[in-house]
């Protein structure tokens, strides 16, 4: 492990959510409580890339330590090297469930386009417990796809 931390990044379009919702998101949905990790694997950290961004994460800090008694621990700091973890660790808590992750590689072949897929992300959320299927196959019918339909289906077809 050395001194990575774990983490992940973000892909996003601007002309579907803004940097702000995303940091807003980040700061109402995680605990800063530094005392709460484990050395720097676990660290609570935000990474930027540019200068708007830091900004923009530090308002949204600052705004949120006004109104919360315990201190923020989170660190704010420019990305230097972003890793891949090893394929093991990828969508870890799906592969727990080998019947749906075997379905889902017939749709995503390659590691690549199975790691890189948003259903294949939001599946392995959904299985930790953040999110119902009802709300899964809602935001599914709202993402600028054609197959829509079928990712549905592949959901639906789905057992854990």
């Amino acid at each position: 492990m050395g001194d990575h931390t774990e983490c992940l990044q973000i892909d996003y379009d601007p002309t579907q959510i803004t940097f702000d919702e995303i940091t807003r998101h980040f700061w109402n949905s995680h605990n800063s409580n530094r005392g709460n990790y484990k050395g720097r694997q676990y660290l609570s950290i935000f990474l930027f890339h540019e200068n708007y961004q830091k900004e923009v994460l530090e308002k949204f800090k600052q705004e949120t330590q006004d109104t919360n008694a315990q201190l923020i621990g989170t660190e704010i700091a420019p990305i230097v090297h972003f890793t891949l973890a090893e394929e093991r660790h990828q969508k870890y808590y799906l592969k727990r469930y080998s019947s749906a992750t075997q379905k889902l590689r017939e749709h995503f072949p390659t590691e690549e386009s199975f790691t890189d897929s948003t259903l294949v992300a939001r599946l392995n959320s959904f299985v930790k417990g953040y999110g119902t299927l009802a709300t899964l196959k809602e935001e599914i019918l709202v993402w600028d796809r054609e197959d829509a339909a079928k990712l549905i289906s592949l959901v639906n077809g789905l057992k854990r």
